[in-house]
């Protein structure tokens, strides 16, 4: 049983390829129905979805014991495990019409009843949903379907650096927007003249960690600086981190001992909101790694609101997730290869590189690259993260 896709790798590049240009010029050929078909049935059996019929059965029966939510932890757990598997049930479902729909189009336009247009369409929305429905199969990690929290730091440069952190932000916020995803940027702290030093953006909804884990590093822009008066072309960097974003559900072992907290006002560089009281929050953490015994401080501030005890609150979900992160490190191979992209923000560590004046965005990793500059930089970097889930799902794994 091959575990992560569901045709052979090189193979599914090549469907990959040819889905980046999804303009079908001719009506779809009897081929083309068929592996969509093939596909869809595969997935039935990788996804087991008969299996999960069952088992959702038999887990919405325990929601029905008496005292069910008399501990509401494990009760709001049992509930979230139901939801997962009906959603696994639902999106094959949702599929398989689908791709019904395309062949019986696609046998109704040889008797003039509907037209190859109408065909085409039925098909581009179909591969579209066998598309997603494949790549969320390839997020099997324990914490791919979680929300996360994205991190941006500038790199050395100044302006340049902080304006190209702050075109990243734009980028990752209009990505969120774009894919139904909430975004929070729960803390901001802008450049001296422009852009951005750091920004830290939290990310909810299904599989956001595990389609952005992928942006991980460093990214590195080259263009003709707008900041240097002999129009020279200038190379900046910024760092991007994603960690999964935990919720209460997830054990985490926090010592009371360990965290102290600095109160602040959160107007000025510091956050986004003139406030005359000290409603911002500086959360130290002093973590000993238990397997290594290392020490070191994680802070963590949070300026998301006005409201102190709410910021608290967001500083302390953040510390569990930051928390929950370096266990996974020491559990995952994903989380290692996190760690090991983690590089000084320079030449020669760059995941990918966005060089405006030749219209080229290049991923390293896979070799991936587009013309469109303007719409990668507009949140359109879905072909990115397919590219690289495509050829590291396996790795990601652990």
């Amino acid at each position: 049983m091959i575990p992560y896709g569901i045709i052979p790798f090189s193979l599914n590049m090549s469907i990959f390829a040819l889905s980046l240009h999804p303009k079908i010029k001719k009506m779809i050929t009897l081929e083309q129905l068929k592996d969509i078909k093939e596909r869809t049935e595969a997935l039935h059996r990788y996804l087991d979805i008969d299996a999960k019929v069952i088992q959702v059965e038999e887990e919405q029966l325990r929601t029905q014991a008496p005292g069910f939510w008399d501990d509401q932890k494990t009760a709001e757990a049992q509930m979230k495990k139901v939801k997962g598997l009906q959603k696994w049930i639902e999106g094959y479902s949702h599929l398989k019409t689908l791709t019904d729909e395309v062949e019986l189009a696609f046998d109704f336009c040889k008797d003039e009843l509907v037209t190859e247009a109408e065909v085409d369409e039925a098909y581009a929305k179909a591969f579209e949903t066998l598309e997603d429905l494949e790549l969320k199969n390839m997020l099997r990690g324990e914490a791919d379907q979680m929300s996360c929290i994205l991190k941006i730091n500038s790199g050395a440069g100044g302006t340049e650096s902080q304006d190209w952190a702050s075109m990243l932000m734009r980028m990752y916020l209009r990505y969120a927007e774009t894919n139904g995803y909430k975004s929070t940027i729960s803390i901001l702290q802008e450049g001296d003249e422009a852009g951005i030093k750091t920004c830290t953006i939290q990310i909810e909804g299904d599989y956001a960690y595990g389609y952005l884990k992928g942006e991980n590093g460093v990214h590195r822009l080259v263009r003709v600086s707008p900041y240097n008066a002999q129009g020279k072309r200038m190379t900046s960097f910024a760092s991007v981190f994603v960690t999964p974003l935990v919720d209460d559900t997830i054990e985490v072992n926090i010592l009371p001992a360990c965290i102290s907290w600095d109160t602040f006002r959160s107007g000025g560089a510091g956050g986004q909101n003139v406030n005359k009281v000290e409603s911002g929050v500086r959360l130290r953490y002093q973590y000993k790694d238990p397997y290594t015994g290392e020490e070191e401080e994680i802070l963590i501030e949070n300026t998301e609101t006005r409201d102190q005890p709410k910021n608290k609150e967001n500083a302390m979900r953040q510390l569990r997730s930051i928390l929950y992160d370096k266990e996974l490190q020491h559990r995952m191979a994903e989380q290692a290869k996190v760690e090991a992209g983690k590089k000084k923000i320079e030449w020669g560590s760059q995941i990918r590189s966005y060089v405006f004046d030749d219209r080229r965005v290049k991923d390293h990793r896979t070799n991936y690259q587009t013309s469109d500059v303007n719409g990668v930089m507009d949140g359109k970097i879905e072909s990115f993260v397919k590219a690289y889930l495509m050829e590291f799902a396996d790795e990601s794994e652990g």
